[in-house]
Order: structure tokens, then sequence, then C-alpha cells
């Protein structure tokens, strides 16, 4: 029956998209098995990659509120996508946009847009400054760098060979 209710929810292509935004919701434990469906569906992530986002999903189930923070969207009752983030550590309203991910089936419906908007909301309440993402300048994340660009995430930095030789790290930042 989980098993079940995990397929019912992460495949959105049964269901035509409708023309509402998402709904944005905190984290549930019932999320979690979707989330890992989620984070493994297109080979995007690497098992390394899955298993650091599941540590942070795991941590925000634990303390919600506290260090890692999740909002989940759905579509149609479907689970399609969700962000995490969390305060930067040593510093004074600054935060750390951690991981976002839409459903494949989701992509180009507002979903991360609705995420990133709600995430950033929340935050302003909380009289956060900056939000900083960090991301790979490998050619598979050019469609993140492009979604962030257009969500006013500016490029301010780039370590060269930072991940690994070849693979450099990009640092975006927004004001709030």
């Amino acid at each position: 029956m989980a098993s079940e209710t995990v397929l019912q929810r992460t495949e959105l292509r049964r269901a035509p998209l409708p023309a509402a935004p998402p709904a944005i919701r905190p984290l549930q434990l019932r999320d979690r098995a979707a989330l890992h469906q989620l984070l493994t569906k297109d080979g995007l992530f690497t098992r390394e990659e899955v298993s650091v986002a599941l540590e942070l999903i795991d941590g925000a189930l634990a303390d919600p509120g506290g260090e890692y923070r999740v909002l989940c969207a759905e579509l149609n009752g479907a689970l399609a996508g969700y962000v995490c983030y969390g305060p930067t550590p040593m510093t004074e309203g600054t935060w750390d946009l951690y991981w976002i991910v839409t459903h494949p089936d989701a992509r180009g419906s507002g979903v991360g847009r609705a995420l990133v908007r709600r995430m950033e909301h929340e935050l302003r309440a909380l009289g956060a400054r900056l939000i900083r993402v960090e991301t790979s300048r490998l050619d598979g994340y050019g469609a993140a760098h492009a979604f962030y660009e257009r969500m006013d995430y500016p490029i301010c930095a780039v370590m060269p060979d930072f991940y690994r030789t070849g693979d450099d790290l990009v640092v975006m930042l927004k004001r709030l």
C-alpha cells in the first residue's frame, strides 16, 4: 500500500497539469519515500548526492524549523518538487538554498518558481538578508543556472576545479 501511494504521488503524467499554481506546504513524514524516488527518478544525481539530500530531509523531519527546512510542492495531489534550505553557520541573516528538485513531468510548470518564492517569503519574515546557492559549472547544470538567473540569483563567484578537476563551483547570491 505504501509503495502504491508513492507511485501515485510521483506519476504526474496521468493527470493534466492544472492552470492553478502548485500548492506549497511544509515537509511531512509521508513525503520521504516520494522524495527519495524523485531524487533517483531521472539519474540526474549521483548516489552520493542522493545520500546527502536524504540526510538533509531527515534532518528537517527530525527538527522542523531547525538547521534544515523543506517545503514541498504538489500538483494534482502528487508531489511535484521540493526545496531545502537553512541558515548559513556563523553569519547574520544569510541562508543557503541547498536543494531544489522538480519532478521531470512538472518542469516548466512553475513548481520551482513557486518553491523559491515561498522560501524567500518565509526568509524575509525571519529577517534574512542574503540567500546563497552553490552549484556545479558542468554543462548538465545549465538549466539550473538559467533558472537561478531568472529568479534574480546572479553569479557572484566561480572557484575553478572545486569539486574535481574540470568541475568548478559556481556561487549565486540574492539580496533580499
